[in-house]
């Protein structure tokens, strides 16, 4: 059992969930012979985390803060104990693959990406380790170099354990709060990534198919009955696959768009804008299989679907 000294955490994918919380961890731990904090970043955001630190900006936090080590060389590390993952899904396995010097047996694996299998996939690259399951609530970029700025009310960290919760796992739960950090711990993971899998597959899906912001997915009549539809198309497919989703679930979605900051848009639309990769199969293309799966119609999805795979 890991003791909470001599503890090594990595962080891999420093864009807008990673780099936020892990600059709150590093400007908590860094340096104090404790807890060490590992980066794992590329280029220019590399040079600029190297140099500065880290530069989180929200409305109420401004500060920099410095790991212990920011590296692109995982063999620079050496083995760590627990890695925070927060790389695109579509970079997953290349990602994962890429830092395989710094992972031993007893290195605990902690995705936050977006999607309802990503810590099933995490388990068929890594089988002999543990890997937790998490998400998050954050509306948060990479604006330059080095940069991180978040938005609005939504920073929560929420993990947990499917085989259940252990003395590892509160244990890391508190470090997390001692960083600061809005740390959720749930009786049933499962359903806390379903849910976050619910509003991101629908809003993602839908404000890169209008190429549109959160808030106007609900401010005309249009696009609020196309998003309760598609809505409604994903509560089935998560019933069928057992998740305890009911139709007043629904609201939650749209109330959820309705308090997000203004003009702010998914991740997925802003990579369909820079023509970068996207997450289509991750967020909407997995709905549509395991709707086929369960032999459900979702014409929406399939519209959606079929239109983005095309750009």
């Amino acid at each position: 059992m890991k003791t909470m000294q001599n503890i090594k955490i990595a962080v891999l994918g420093l864009g807008g969930v990673g780099g936020y919380f892990g600059g709150k961890l590093a400007k908590r731990y860094a340096g104090s012979g404790n807890v060490g904090i590992y980066f794992f970043a590329r280029g220019e955001h590399l040079k600029a985390i190297n140099e500065y630190g880290i530069h989180i900006v929200n409305e109420n936090e401004d500060f920099f803060a410095r790991p212990d080590m920011a590296t692109n060389d995982a063999r620079e590390t050496g083995i760590v104990d627990y890695i925070i993952v927060t790389t695109k899904s579509y970079d997953l396995k290349a990602s994962i693959d890429q830092i395989r010097p710094c992972i031993g047996k007893k290195t605990v694996i902690l995705p936050l990406l977006n999607g309802g299998d990503i810590t099933e996939r995490i388990r068929e690259i890594l089988p002999e380790n543990t890997v937790w399951s998490g998400c998050s609530y954050i509306v948060g970029r990479k604006t330059e170099p080095g940069v991180i700025r978040t938005s609005g009310q939504f920073l929560r960290f929420i993990f947990g354990y499917d085989a259940g919760t252990n003395e590892e796992v509160l244990r890391f739960d508190k470090l997390l709060r001692d960083a600061e950090i809005d740390v959720y711990l749930p009786k049933n993971i499962r359903e806390s990534i379903w849910r976050k899998f619910y509003f991101i597959s629908v809003s993602a899906s839908l404000t890169s198919y209008f190429d549109t912001t959160f808030n106007e997915l609900v401010d005309t009549e249009q696009h609020r009955n196309t998003t309760i539809k598609m809505a409604k198309e994903f509560l089935e497919v998560a019933q069928a696959e057992g998740i305890p989703l009911v139709e007043s679930d629904t609201e939650h979605v749209l109330n959820r768009l309705e308090l997000l900051p203004a003009g702010s848009t998914s991740s997925m639309n802003s990579d369909f804008e820079a023509g970068n990769k996207t997450e289509v199969e991750t967020l909407t293309g997995v709905v549509v299989r395991l709707a086929q799966k369960h032999n459900i119609s979702v014409p929406l999805y399939v519209k959606v679907y079929n239109e983005l795979s095309k750009r």
